[in-house]
């Protein structure tokens, strides 16, 4: 028989729990005080999250806590008291991306169980395997993995594996996404997403604005929906199915639950229960990428934000009403939105049905406020239902009407003897109390009435039990039981049994050392790395080089990160006729049976590979162990404990995240034990990197690479955005593809500041420039690297290259976790 996997629902507040209680949840998980990938929630106190704790564990429902974010150095401290304050609690998990902060939890209580969060971008059986002396138990997938890749890596793994089913899908990869940061200062990797993927851009083609009429949201894809999938899921032996949702509603989240508990217990789920999801939440239902990817279908491109249940079309405007058609039956108070289709400018109204008339045909005569502007709609326009007062009114009964509330069937006997003390026994699964009465039994003047008996013991309404059979066990010269008696045992046992349920044997939380400073290290010469995307870059910068011996000596090895990879062959034998060093650049994510390009790096053998994912770490680890192997920011390393440990997997520098201010960075870098650190200090930084491919979606009609005809080889993509940037994007070899933000980050001063503290590999990223701009720009820093230019000097020459200007980008703005949280 199939394993049951478990119904993993959002929590943001106790009415959320309640409903995810009694809808069917089996796990909750709820963000950490402070610390969570969910910003602009409420946040809860620890009393408010240890009622939470308390009131799941007694349906036998498990709380995972989210801890889901990278932590900086000067966090640890913080992070470290909370856990001190959570470990005690009990949650059944913590879910995390922070590499440290797995140690740190590990070191507090090795007894702890951890799941790896989504946000760790585990796509690949090789990053678990490289993680395993972590002893993380679970690990949540990326949600861009398909069944088949699903299937590959359950089968090459026996760690738990969690996949999402339901909810919002972010464009980007989770822990990949920097497009908040670079726009607008707010990191996704530490909760604070502000959404960009859900704006308009328009595309812009070879220098020119495609004109695609009303399709403005390029990057904004549908809600995940997989519940047609739940069957594969389960047969893939899948142990955790997720749904996204803890800024949405206590509604959405009975809704979502219901419906999924339904496909998971093999109960015939309806029509009716998808729609009602969508009413409770949707941006429009697509089983994301579980079946593959499809450029076609993953985005709808007109729209960004919830529409609810599209459910016909306008037909009729008349002066004070409008006829729709629609297959749906609806009522006075439901809401609408009505939406143009196949218009430049888009329009949506929404309003509440007051009145409704059934006309032939399925046609209905629809009576909107009296201030709606009806002439503003015209036939054709899509109409969508937002509400329904009945589904509200439905779904809060299923958790907050008692006769509706979930109860736990626990087992009770009673033992009634004369001249014994009556004995009432209550049990669950392998938890047991009895208590006894006060004073022995007498025999009964009267017949023993056992259907009041019954009645008593199964009195149980005000609890989270039930107990449909009570084990009865009278004496033949019949006891007398008084029925407060009775009901006093019963009601102690209800309270024993809920205490020894709550009751958890946790081990001791032990103390965590924090890493001290370490600030001697061996002055090395500093090196620049350019980071060129080319081969025509590449063929104009080397004679460029050849000729100025005094940069060429600055640069320590230039890395190649092309979009086809074609080109690599021809460019290390450039390279080493050169005299200078390589590096490769791996993709970003690697999934199941993507291991191509690297079997093609390792038999290209570079002098460096620039490694950006734990999966193609392992890779090497294991097959080409002779290599010289250096992280890259997406390893999202923001504290000294990550860097050691990643340093221990055997690289030889490191980049850290992006996320990192100047102040941060420095403070992770005087923490650490090495000082291998290499700092990007000039780049268009990299802030979507998605699945889906913008290129396939609106150049052609192919839904994958096999039938798209390629035309990232033949074009220049960029989107402009509403604030005049055009971001270009460009594909890797698999068909991936990164935004990069229109505005060059430059930090001259925080070169001055790292050689300070014993970092001294820079890397200057190339995007579409031309060789003689790359080199100008190499030959900048060089003059800053000898204090013959001033970082002022050097941010004004190096701003006349730019389109956009430049930007300090992250690197000095001050981080305040709290300040984006509600209170």
């Amino acid at each position: 028989m199939t394993k049951k996997p478990e119904l993993l629902l959002p929590v943001g507040n106790i009415e959320m729990c309640r409903a995810a209680i009694h809808n069917g949840a089996n796990a909750i998980y709820v963000g950490m005080p402070e610390f969570n990938a969910r910003g602009r929630t409420t946040d809860h106190s620890f009393e408010q999250l240890e009622e939470i704790i308390q009131l799941c564990h007694l349906y036998g429902v498990k709380v995972h806590v989210a801890f889901n974010i990278v932590i900086f150095q000067d966090e640890l401290a913080r992070a470290i008291e909370l856990l001190q304050k959570l470990l005690p609690l009990g949650p059944d998990a913590i879910i995390v991306q922070d590499l440290g902060l797995v140690k740190v939890i590990k070191e507090m209580a090795p007894w702890q169980e951890i799941h790896a969060s989504t946000q760790m971008t585990i796509t690949n059986e090789l990053a678990i395997e490289l993680t395993k002396d972590l002893q993380i138990e679970r690990y949540v997938l990326g949600r861009e993995n398909s069944l088949s890749e699903i299937k590959t890596i359950k089968e090459n793994t026996d760690k738990e594996i969690e996949v999402f089913v339901h909810g919002a899908l972010c464009v980007a990869y989770s822990g990949q996404c920097f497009t908040s940061e670079s726009i607008g200062g707010r990191s996704a990797n530490r909760g604070q997403c502000a959404q960009s993927c859900r704006f308009e851009y328009d595309l812009i083609v070879d220098d020119k604005k495609v004109d695609l009429i009303d399709q403005k949201y390029l990057v904004s894809p549908q809600d995940l929906c997989g519940i047609n999938e739940i069957e594969s899921l389960k047969e893939l032996g899948v142990d955790s199915l997720k749904v996204e949702g803890r800024l949405k509603s206590p509604n959405f989240v009975a809704s979502v639950a219901s419906s999924y508990r339904k496909a998971i217990d093999n109960s015939k789920f309806t029509k009716e229960d998808i729609e009602q999801m969508a009413i409770s939440y949707s941006r429009g239902f697509f089983p994301g990428w579980l079946h593959g990817v499809n450029h076609q279908e993953l985005v709808d491109s007109t729209f960004g934000s919830n529409r609810g249940l599209k459910i016909g079309q306008v037909q009729e405007v008349r002066k004070s009403s409008i006829i729709i058609a629609s297959d749906k039956d609806l009522s006075n108070g439901d809401g609408l939105l009505f939406a143009s289709t196949n218009r430049e400018k888009k329009l949506e109204l929404g309003s509440m049905i007051y009145d409704i008339k059934s006309l032939k045909n399925r046609r209905f005569e629809i009576f909107l406020a009296k201030d709606f502007k009806t002439q503003s709609i015209q036939a054709g326009f899509n109409v969508y239902q937002t509400s329904s007062p009945s589904l509200t009114k439905e779904l809060t009964k299923s958790f907050n009407d008692r006769e509706k509330l979930l109860r736990r069937e626990i087992s009770i006997s009673l033992e009634a003897k004369v001249g014994e003390k009556l004995q009432l026994t209550a049990s669950i699964d392998k938890q047991e109390v009895t208590v006894q009465s006060e004073s022995e039994l007498e025999v009964a003047k009267n017949d023993i009435n056992l259907d009041n008996i019954r009645k008593e013991l199964c009195a149980l309404s005000s609890t989270p039990f039930k107990c449909q059979t009570p084990i009865i066990n009278i004496s033949e010269n019949s006891p007398f039981i008084a029925n407060k008696v009775l009901k006093n045992l019963r009601q102690r046992a209800v309270k024993e049994l809920s205490e020894k349920i709550l009751k958890q044997d946790l081990g001791e939380v032990l103390s965590a050392k924090l890493p001290d400073l370490s600030e001697s290290f061996n002055q090395r010469e500093s090196k620049i790395r350019p980071l060129l995307r080319e081969l025509s870059q590449l063929e104009g910068l080397i004679p460029l080089l050849n000729s100025n011996p005094n940069i060429k000596n600055k640069i320590e090895f230039i890395i190649l990160d092309y979009e086809f990879g074609k080109d690599y062959k021809e460019s290390l034998e450039l390279l080493k006729s050169a005299g200078i060093e390589s590096a490769i650049a791996t993709n970003r994510i690697l999934k199941p049976n993507e291991y191509h390009h690297l079997k093609v790096l390792t038999r290209l053998a570079p002098d460096y590979v620039l490694v950006r994912n734990l999966g193609a770490l392992q890779f090497f680890k294991e097959n080409a162990s002779n290599l010289k192997l250096i992280g890259d920011f997406s390893l999202n390393v923001t504290n000294s404990i990550s860097a050691d440990y990643l340093f221990s997997k055997g690289l030889m520098t490191l980049t850290p995240s992006y996320d990192l201010n100047r102040d941060q960075l420095l403070s992770m870098v005087k923490h650490s034990q090495r000082k291998d650190f290499e700092v990007t200090i000039h780049q268009y930084m990299p802030s979507f990197h998605m699945e889906h491919c913008v290129y396939a979606a609106f150049l052609s009609n192919g839904k994958s690479f096999k039938d798209c005809g390629k035309p990232c080889e033949k074009h220049k993509v960029e989107l402009h955005d509403s604030f005049g940037n055009k971001h270009f994007i460009k594909a890797d070899s698999e068909c991936r593809n990164t935004m990069y933000n229109a505005v060059a980050i430059s930090a001259p001063t925080l070169l001055k500041d790292c050689l300070g503290i014993g970092v001294s590999r820079f890397r200057i990223e190339a995007l579409h420039e031309e060789s003689s701009v790359i080199f100008d720009k190499l030959k900048t820093f060089c003059k800053l690297l000898e204090n013959e230019l001033s970082p002022s000097e050097v941010n004004l020459h190096l701003g006349l290259h730019e389109n956009y200007g430049l930007s300090q980008g992250q690197i000095f703005k001050e981080d305040t976790y709290v300040d984006r949280k509600k209170s």
